[in-house]
């Protein structure tokens, strides 16, 4: 099934009101590094396009990139790795977020049900927990509380390691926005937000990968 690329997917996603950082496509290297002069050091640096689905298992992501020379080394290694099956590619180059608590939420078709949004615990806890809940589309906002409530690790959503709780009123509204987002684009087949990273306690789209019909 055909994919979106990163950066078309943040963009659909920040449509329905999901957070994404703030990022540049960058077609070469020196693009790269004058995108990430504009943003501000440290960034991250992805190859970028549409038949790119699994980033992190080809090594297609580098972090913390902290002056011009690592961004540049990066962005030509990236391009370098590309492979001809991967069809037009580009970067994507984004600021450095950190924080100590990462979520996944999504959208996905029941076979029998039809959409569902799912939220659940991300990070390296994401397969030792496996914490995850799921609502059918539509979505109230008493749905979308209870599914954050439904969590079973809640103290993940509380204060944590110096930071401020979880907006849960922000988190609602990233999962009414997969909500939404499902009932505008019925060719939409799945979302998935992997990590949300809390940042000054909210929920910032990181990474999305958008698949629709074809």
């Amino acid at each position: 099934m055909p994919t979106l690329s990163e950066a078309e997917s943040k963009a659909l996603v920040a449509a329905h009101g999901i957070p994404v950082p703030e990022e540049r496509v960058a077609t070469d290297a020196d693009d790269a590094v004058a995108a990430a002069g504009a943003l501000g050091f440290p960034v991250v640096v992805k190859l970028n396009g549409d038949g790119i689905a699994h980033k992190t298992e080809r090594g297609l992501v580098r972090l913390d990139l902290a002056d011009a020379a690592a961004v540049r080394g990066a962005a030509e290694g990236l391009l370098d790795a590309a492979r001809p099956d991967d069809g037009p590619v580009g970067l994507l180059v984004a600021p450095m977020l950190r924080g100590s608590r990462e979520l996944i939420a999504g959208l996905h078709h029941d076979p029998q049900f039809g959409p569902t949004v799912m939220l659940g615990v991300g990070g390296v806890l994401a397969e030792a927990v496996q914490d995850v809940a799921f609502r059918l589309v539509p979505l109230s906002t008493v749905d979308a509380e209870d599914l954050i409530d439904e969590l079973r690790t809640q103290t993940l959503l509380g204060e944590f390691r110096g930071e401020p709780a979880v907006d849960r009123a922000a988190l609602v509204e990233v999962l009414l926005g997969l909500a939404a987002l499902s009932i505008a684009r019925p060719d939409v087949r799945s979302v998935d937000l992997n990590p949300l990273i809390v940042v000054d306690g909210r929920a910032v789209a990181v990474d999305a990968l958008v698949e629709v019909a074809a």
